[in-house]
């Protein structure tokens, strides 16, 4: 007797080939996707694919205007500044500070904001109300004008604008994570779990987060 053998992966794929899939079906977040490799490329190996010394002054290219328009030069494909450096040089090498500072300020605050979010989701009368109204609260006041609020009272400096833009991003992350919190509650594996005895840390982080 002739048996067919069908590839478990087919029928079950993993999370990871499954996410992949549903993303590759958007091709504006392809594109994204590959222009935020260009920048993380472009960021951790500025040392070596510069054209120019960052800081280097050219006093005879000043103000040199892109390769491609009339006065421009192809050794300075962007042109230079008013102080005859290489732009292009200068946008590689200050990728690595702005993702950096992108970076930092996601973290910062993506995870107090999904904790806050898990805490309103799973108690919405004790914690949760109090947890948005101050969300509320945050959403109310222009954002531009909360960040610099907010650098004001810290004093200025890299690490306090990070703080201040994670702070003033930390509303979104909250409502996004206690909505989808909010949805999970409902379904059969959650009420599976509370039958199994599972214990709230663990339905929080283990059986919803992810």
């Amino acid at each position: 007797m002739n048996t067919t053998t069908i590839d478990q992966s087919l029928l079950y794929p993993s999370p990871l080939k499954e996410f992949w899939q549903a993303f590759s079906r958007n091709k504006g977040a392809v594109a994204g996707l590959l222009f935020m490799c260009v920048l993380v490329f472009c960021a951790l190996f500025a040392p070596w694919i510069t054209p120019h010394d960052p800081s280097e002054q050219y006093r005879d290219f000043l103000l040199t205007p892109p390769a491609w328009l009339d006065g421009g030069q192809t050794q300075f494909l962007l042109g230079t500044d008013e102080l005859g450096r290489d732009l292009l040089s200068r946008l590689i090498v200050g990728a690595r500070l702005s993702l950096l500072i992108g970076l930092a300020s996601v973290l910062l605050s993506l995870l107090p904001g999904v904790l806050l979010g898990l805490t309103a989701g799973f108690f919405p009368r004790l914690l949760g109300p109090t947890i948005m109204r101050l969300m509320d609260i945050m959403l109310a006041l222009p954002s531009l004008l909360l960040a610099v609020a907010i650098v004001a009272i810290l004093g200025p400096g890299l690490i306090n604008t990070v703080i201040a833009i994670a702070i003033v991003s930390l509303p979104s992350y909250v409502r996004l994570t206690r909505a989808a919190v909010m949805g999970e509650l409902n379904r059969d594996y959650v009420t599976a779990a509370r039958l199994a005895g599972a214990s709230l840390p663990r339905l929080m982080f283990v059986t919803v987060l992810p």
